[in-house]
Order: structure tokens, then sequence, then C-alpha cells
């Protein structure tokens, strides 16, 4: 049979996949200074309000906004100094008409005042009157109880990858524990008669396993637990075996076939061997990863990627991260980091076909990016290991100029 009889777009590749996925996701108790880059598994509430108490955010008096309109250089306002806020403190002492009190960035205001004056526009006369040089608004330079969140408002959304400010503001309301996603374990499993372990020495015609480390890195950075099992030669018994070692103990596996044709029609072939569905998608309309297998076995979902090192990175980047970020809680997000840049040089392309191209980015004098494309063969791992990110030449184009404006997507 000829391979790749017909091929999918990456679009649609990945739409049949998620079409058949309705994953059920667990949760488990975490510390909130452990959570991290986890992912909330229900929404969040506050119990109280944030702050609790009107405070200042500046060093200076807080006053009665009306005691300081009209206030200027030329014409100040004069207040009675009604005493200090110290830090830490409930003032004991209301505000009168035309008085203040020296307040400090994050102290408690007084009673009936409204506002706050900055120290610099103040300036002490002499003991207990303080010249005020501008007028103030209410409201200013103060926040109110509850303006940053109100009781029983939700912090954080269930579905939140969680990062340091989310993590302060937890400790914030006192909320040391949460409920997060439980990570999925992606199992990786290396194939190829010619792939070796990377502390071994090759011999003529072998190559060390790139793959089982750039893809369990990646996934890792993702969130999820990555499980290795290892290289396994191109022979049905033996990739059948830790397939279904693999299906047992991961809620997902992603094999990456060796070079020949006839070890990814394996791939396939034992794919369809351990449940249904089977293979849904065998070979996808991109550059690089034409290759790329998505089957099902029941529940598990099993990825095969091309051998040669960047197209099996690439395709993890594009097809591969929507799935694990799926698992993860995270839904299908509808966007990546990126960066508009111009294009240094021409970029061809064959139409009909969705290319990816590694750039690397160069600030230019005007303050714009330029991504400089390079070029090199899918067995060249350092070709993504030179670039910032990458470029999609869309599939009706036959490539791109020199001095076109194009999305990169960081890497």
């Amino acid at each position: 049979m000829p391979e790749f009889l017909s091929l999918i777009s990456p679009e649609d590749a990945l739409a049949l996949l998620l079409s058949h996925l309705d994953p059920v996701l667990s949760s488990e108790d975490t510390a909130t200074e452990q959570a991290l880059g986890k992912v909330t598994a229900e929404d969040i509430c506050s119990q109280q309000d944030l702050p609790e108490f009107r405070r200042s955010t500046v060093d200076g008096y807080a006053l009665i906004a009306r005691d300081s309109h009209g206030a200027s250089e030329s014409l100040p306002a004069y207040l009675e100094l009604a005493g200090e806020v110290l830090m830490g403190n409930t003032p004991d002492f209301d505000l009168g008409e035309k008085e203040c009190a020296l307040i400090h960035t994050g102290g408690m205001l007084p009673n009936h005042a409204n506002a706050v004056v900055m120290l610099e526009d103040t300036q002490v006369l002499e003991a207990g009157v303080i010249e005020i040089y501008r007028s103030t608004a209410p409201g200013e330079n103060m926040i109110e109880i509850g303006e940053d969140i109100p009781e029983g408002g939700i912090v954080i959304p269930k579905g939140t990858r969680l990062r340091p400010a989310e993590i302060g503001g937890l400790m914030a309301l006192g909320i040391t524990e949460i409920k997060t996603i439980t990570p999925p374990k992606i199992g990786i499993i290396s194939s190829g008669d010619e792939v070796i372990p990377p502390d071994r020495k090759p011999r003529p015609g072998e190559v060390r396993d790139i793959n089982s480390y750039t893809l369990g890195a990646l996934i890792s950075e993702l969130g999820a637990e990555v499980v290795h099992y290892g290289i396994i030669p191109d022979n049905r018994h033996d990739l059948k075996e830790i397939l279904q070692i693999g299906l047992k103990e991961c809620d997902h596996l992603i094999v990456t076939a060796g070079s020949s044709a006839s070890s990814r029609d394996l791939t396939a072939d034992m794919m369809n061997e351990l449940g249904d569905p089977g293979v849904l998608v065998h070979g996808v309309s991109i550059k690089p990863g034409k290759p790329t297998i998505f089957a099902l076995a029941d529940d598990k979902v099993m990825i095969g990627l091309p051998g040669n090192p960047v197209s099996a990175l690439v395709i993890a980047y594009i097809l591969v991260r929507p799935i694990v970020e799926l698992y993860l809680g995270l839904g299908t997000r509808k966007f990546y980091p990126s960066i508009p840049a111009k294009l240094t040089m021409n970029v061809p392309s064959q139409a009909g076909r969705e290319d990816w191209i590694p750039v690397r980015l160069i600030k230019g004098k005007d303050g714009v990016f330029q991504a400089n494309p390079i070029f090199g063969r899918s067995n060249l791992i350092f070709l993504l290991a030179k670039a910032d990110g990458l470029v999609r030449i869309p599939p009706p184009t036959t490539g791109l100029e020199a001095g076109t404006t194009v999305t990169v997507r960081l890497i």
C-alpha cells in the first residue's frame, strides 16, 4: 500500500482527534506555595474583601478631599496635623474638618478621610500645620475596601495556569491549599534499529536518541508527567509489547518512529491492533512532519511522530501541545506567545502544504524585529536550538517575500 494515500491538513487532523476526546480530569490537593505552573481544578473564591480596610498607596497626608480644593503652589491650603497613622495599626483618631494625618504607603486611612496627598506636594510649616500645594479628588492615592477582590468574588477561574501573581494573590487571601488538575502521564517511546542511548558512542549508521529528551522536556515544561520507555527496535513483538505496557501505565503515548517508511507503517499497524477506533490520521500536509500519526485505543491517545528531531519537535509544538494542554485542564487554547517581525529573505514553499520555518529574531535599528530564516534539513536539531520561533507559511502560497511582516510563534 502506498504511504500517505491521502493527506489531511494540520487543522483538520487536530480537529478530528479532538472530536473523539472527552477527557475526565482528576484533581488533587496542592499547597499554594508549590502550585506554580499547576492548573486550577475549580473556581477559587475569596472569603473576604481585599483589601479589608481603606489604605494609602503613597507616602503623604490623609485628608478630606474638599479641604484641598483649589490648592496650588501660589495659593496653598493649610491643614492641622491630627496625628500619624502607624503601620499595622488602626488609627486611634478621626479626621475633622481642615485636618490631615501623616500616613505611609499601605497605612489604614482614618475615619472621614477620603484621599491622600503625596508628601512631595506638601510642606511642614510649623508644629501642627501642613501646607498643601495640590488639590486632591475623592479616592485619590487610596484603595477602597474590596477594590482588589470583593468577598465572594471569583479570584481565579477554573482552568487557570498559576503564575507568580496568582500565587501571591492567593497568599494575600490566606488560601494556602487549593485543588489543581492531576497532571496526565505521557509515555515516550523511541523506536528505530539505528537509535542508541546518548551515553554511547555511535558506530557508523547509528544515531543518538534525541527525540525522547526534546519531547520529554517540552511535555515537562507544559506541566505533564513524563514516563520514558527507552529505545525499542523495529520489530512487531517488542513494539506491541511496550505499547501495551505504556497504555496500562500512562494516559497517552508518543512514539517516534525510525527513519524508514516501513518503521512508520509498523507503528501505525501496531496502533490499529491495540484498541478502537485505532488510527485516525496517518499523514498530514505539513512540513516538517508529514508522517504524523494520530490514533486512539479506547480513551488513550497515541501519537506517532517522525524520527527526524526537527520534524518531531515542530509537530510537538504545533499539534501535540494542544492535546496535552487539553488534559491539563487548559482546554483548547486560542493563542500562543508570538511577535510580529519582517522576513529578511525570501522563503520558498510548496502550494497546498503548510510549512513551518524556524527563524532567529534580530531587533532592527528602528525597533522592529526582523525574522532571519534558518534553513537546513529536518535531522539537524541545532536548527531549532538556534531559533527563537517558527513562522507559518499558509498552504495556498508558494512562499513569502523578504520584507513581509509575519507572526513568529515563540518557542
